[in-house]
Formats: structure tokens, sequence, C-alpha cells
């Protein structure tokens, strides 16, 4: 039987992700500072879900404090 790696490859095998369980290992892996939103954080998640870790880590930032972004003036 081959090793299901991601919920993704679980869906196609079984129509559903209801079962899917990250491998044991999955635990093991680094949170992120990157804001909500942004192509960074996207980036990690999609890799993320790649290799079979769960998406969300304990520790990911968690809110926007200290973070400081471009202002446009209103038309």
């Amino acid at each position: 039987m081959a090793k299901i790696n991601n919920v993704f490859e679980a869906i196609l095998k079984y129509g559903h992700d209801e079962d899917f369980l990250p491998p044991e290992d999955s635990e093991n892996f680094d949170r992120t500072d990157a804001p909500a939103g942004s192509s960074e954080k996207i980036e990690i998640l999609r890799k993320r879900i790649e290799s079979g870790q769960p998406l969300w880590h304990r520790e990911d930032r968690k809110d926007y404090a200290g973070l400081t972004g471009a202002i446009r003036p209103r038309d």
C-alpha cells in the first residue's frame, strides 16, 4: 500500500479526508512570523500541506502587532 503523504492524496484515494492524520513526525516543524494573508505565509502553508504537516503551528503569528504597512491616500 502506498504511503499517503498529505491530505490531497488522502482525498484522491478515499474521496474524503475524514480519517487523514498527519505523519507522527509532523509536529517537528518551524513556526512562522509571517502575517496572515501575506505571500510568505501562503507559501509556507503550501509547503506544509505538500509535506504532510499540519497547516497551523501553535506558535505561528496570530496578529499584526509590530507590523507597518504602506498608507495610500483615498481618492
